[in-house]
């Protein structure tokens, strides 16, 4: 890569990583101004550093996705800065480590990975495949969406691990009984529940039955804007009960109960 090189516009949108952060570290200006201007345009959001101390004094204060590590600089080398980095604390030995040297040697390449980096990168190198390279090192770190930690079915959320149901950030009283089914039908989500599971009774399975289709009827006055036409805890003729949710975490749920 030269000055030379010209710049294009992203081709792969994606590979930007929805704006990762990336700290280019090389003492030669030119370098670094290349990489921070390729970058930008490549959609990712850029810091530079002229050196080790320099990038040190950097990673205090913010957290990179992305770390692109020259090998040859004066004072602390790259390699020495990526093997403290890897005895740092978190994040920052976690930190996934680009690194980029003019040197071919084999040693160097084993040295530098020996030392954490997480890929390596002779200069000069094709811009298509430092772009390439980069997005693999994201797509292997990304980190997995958090799950939500609720349960949604419309204007309701309901928190499994501490039985509370809300309606728009405001509490829904429910009694045990109805918290108890409302329990059981979420860890069923989508799924029919008979009115046998449901029933707080083993005896008497016919008057249990009917009776949850009176603790039903109470449920659905608290779940449903409109418990004549419910959209949620909907009637399955002849089987029983399920609960209709638009939550992420609830299709997961039942996904692993199959």
């Amino acid at each position: 890569m030269s000055l030379s090189t010209p710049f294009s516009a992203p081709q792969d949108p994606k590979a930007a990583a929805k704006g990762a952060h990336i700290l280019v570290v090389d003492d030669d200006k030119r370098i670094r101004t290349l990489l921070t201007r390729y970058l930008t345009r490549e959609g990712y959001l850029v810091s530079a550093a002229a050196g080790a101390k320099h990038a040190a004094a950097i990673l205090q204060d913010l957290t990179f996705d992305l770390i692109i590590l020259d090998v040859m600089m004066p004072g602390e080398t790259g390699t020495q800065f990526a093997a403290r980095l890897r005895q740092a604390r978190e994040p920052l030995r976690s930190a996934p480590i680009l690194m980029l040297t003019a040197l071919h040697e084999t040693q160097n390449r084993v040295e530098g990975l020996e030392a954490g980096v997480d890929d390596y990168l002779a200069k000069p190198f094709d811009p298509r495949e430092l772009r390439l390279r980069i997005a693999s090192i994201l797509r292997r770190a990304r980190r997995p969406e958090p799950v939500d930690p609720f349960v949604r079915f419309g204007l309701f959320s309901y928190d499994p691990a501490r039985n509370e149901l809300t309606r728009a950030g405001q509490a829904v009283r429910l009694t045990t009984r109805e918290n108890e089914l409302l329990r059981l039908l979420v860890n069923h989500a989508g799924a029919i529940v008979s009115r046998q599971s449901l029933s707080s009774r083993a005896s008497e399975a016919k008057a249990a039955e009917r009776s949850v289709d009176v603790e039903i009827a109470r449920l659905r006055r608290k779940v449903e804007e409109d418990p004549s036409a419910p959209r949620h805890l909907q009637t399955v003729r002849g089987q029983g009960y399920r609960l209709v949710v638009d939550s992420p975490r609830a299709m997961k749920i039942q996904s692993e109960r199959r």
